[in-house]
């Protein structure tokens, strides 16, 4: 029964690769059939929960936005429904949830293409009874010091939680959208430099990357709505190297841009699709969704399997094990 389950969730999702249920359109003309097939296996994760006849459920993740990997070696899953957070062991087992009452109930979707202008996003979101139970949950992040990092895109904040899940510091003005240097217009991720700075992707209302001091002082942006070097239709991802240099997924425009610490750009990577989710590794590699790449964008090797390259989020262990977050309410782990 645990295989048949995984069979039938991945049907799904080879059904649904070009616009999800959330109106967030992933993995657009991604070409990832010439590249190499890495060791990896598909196993069923987490453990199913069991049910009231003592057989086994099934997890209810509503949509499965992100997925990270904390300094004990635990799981974090970030869906949008009740429990938001769920924290699990390697093997899969559920240790604790949180997070009721953190997330907005905005939802973010796609503007009718009719309505499309070339200077204004192409994503907007909805509040109140259209919108849904911790809709904005988007991104999850742990960063060095063993933080955990939480972005709620229609709420306009990134929230940073101490290893409890204690609120210990918040970016952005919740309920307040802007582009100020106090507010996010529907943000979509966050990065940390080797220095402690961080890097706000300001995301689907706006199309910036803000750049802040470890302690949430402003120092810069950079960032303009357009197809051109350094412009961006959707920020939706960012990540820094050992090095400093900073990675961005322009989804919309299906490319990588690369910029150095202050956001001058140094290139671009034009051959990944409409990529969501990146994750750096230790050894500086990067998570491209389920594509692995250098840091000159080489693809090293892909894992196998249905939308693996439009999964919404990625992370790693340093063992290898991978996990990709798919809106379609699962997660995936690939071990070697």
């Amino acid at each position: 029964m645990h295989v048949l389950r995984i069979v039938l969730a991945i049907c799904v999702l080879a059904s649904t690769t070009l616009e999800l249920a959330s109106g967030e359109q992933a993995g657009r003309g991604d070409a990832t059939s010439d590249i190499a097939t890495l060791p990896y296996k598909l196993v069923e994760w987490p453990t199913p929960p069991t049910s009231a006849a003592g057989v086994p459920g099934a997890w209810n993740f509503i949509q499965v936005s992100s997925v990270a990997v904390t300094a004990r070696g635990t799981i974090l899953v970030l869906h949008r429904g009740a429990h938001p957070i769920l924290e699990f062991d390697s093997k899969g087992t559920l240790l604790r949830s949180w997070g009721d009452g953190l997330f907005s109930e905005g939802k973010v979707a796609a503007i009718p293409q009719v309505h499309w202008t070339d200077d204004k996003s192409h994503y907007s979101a909805v509040y109140g009874p259209a919108g849904c139970t911790a809709c904005g949950a988007h991104s999850v992040r742990v960063d060095p010091q063993g933080n955990i990092w939480v972005i709620d895109a229609p709420g306009h904040v990134v929230y940073k939680l101490n290893a409890e899940g204690k609120e210990i510091m918040r970016l952005g003005t919740k309920g307040s959208s802007g582009t100020g240097r106090n507010n996010f217009n529907l943000p979509t991720d966050v990065a940390f430099a080797p220095n402690g700075d961080l890097y706000v992707s300001d995301g689907y209302g706006s199309a910036r990357v803000v750049k802040l001091s470890r302690d949430g002082k402003y120092i810069l942006e950079w960032g303009t709505r357009g197809k051109g070097p350094g412009q961006f239709g959707l920020p939706h991802n960012v990540v820094v190297d050992a090095q400093g240099k900073v990675y961005v997924t322009d989804r919309d425009n299906q490319r990588i841009e690369v910029f150095d610490a202050n956001g001058k750009f140094l290139n671009q990577w034009t051959d990944t699709g409409g990529v969501s989710g990146l994750f750096i590794t230790k050894d500086q590699r990067i998570w491209t969704g389920g594509v692995l790449r250098n840091l000159d964008g080489k693809p090293v090797g892909r894992l196998s399997g249905p939308a693996t390259a439009g999964a919404h989020g990625v992370a790693a262990t340093e063992s290898g094990d991978v996990y990709l977050a798919q809106l379609s309410g699962i997660v995936q782990k690939f071990v070697k």
